[in-house]
Formats: C-alpha cells, sequence, structure tokens
C-alpha cells in the first residue's frame, strides 16, 4: 500500500512543481495562466481519481480473496474438528465396550 501512496503523492508533487514552473516561466496574460493552472489541477485531480479508484479495486480484490482463503481456512477446521470427535467417539466407544467386556466377566 506504501507504493500506492508514494505514487499519490508524487503526482501531486509533480503538479505542484509543475503549477510552480508554470507560473514562473509564463509569458502569457493573466487568464492564459489561470486557464492553464485550472486544466493542470483538473489533469492532476483526474490522475488523483484515477490512481485512488485502481487502489480501491486492489484493495477490494485483496480483501474478497482474504476472506474467502478465511472461509475456507475455517471450513477445513471445521471439517477436522469433526473427524477428530467422530475418531475420540470411536475410541471412547471401543473402550466402553471392553469396559463393559470386563465389567461382565467380574458379574459371572
Amino acid at each position: 500500500m506504501s507504493k500506492n501512496s508514494n505514487t499519490i503523492a508524487a503526482i501531486i508533487a509533480g503538479a505542484a512543481v509543475g503549477a510552480a514552473i508554470g507560473i514562473l516561466l509564463a509569458p502569457d496574460k493573466g487568464s492564459n495562466t489561470r486557464a492553464k493552472i485550472k486544466e493542470g489541477l483538473d489533469d492532476a485531480t483526474d490522475n488523483l481519481k484515477d490512481s485512488l479508484g485502481a487502489t480501491s479495486d486492489v484493495l477490494r480484490e485483496k480483501f474478497t480473496s482474504a476472506t474467502q482463503n478465511l472461509d475456507g481456512t475455517f471450513d477445513n477446521l471445521l471439517s477436522n474438528v469433526s473427524q477428530k470427535a467422530d475418531e475420540v467417539i470411536s475410541f471412547l466407544e471401543s473402550k466402553l465396550a471392553d469396559l463393559k467386556e470386563q465389567n461382565a466377566k467380574y458379574q459371572k
């Protein structure tokens, strides 16, 4: 995410530097210079919107992927716990059957 932040900061810094240089070196009238500045700001705004949109898409995709991975991991965990519970129950039933046999021998 810092890469996207750096990109956005670079775009803003580039726009500011470009606007400052444009104002300092402008041989045009003030109205033309203001129009150029407005055009530059509009371009910077569009670039920023595009960058934010792309960042939003990437984050949304990563969040969706992480959610799906978490769901899959949770399902696997439940399945494993269920299998282990079945194994424990089978083991305990076997031991109970053995104890019943031994108890039956002692009762005779």
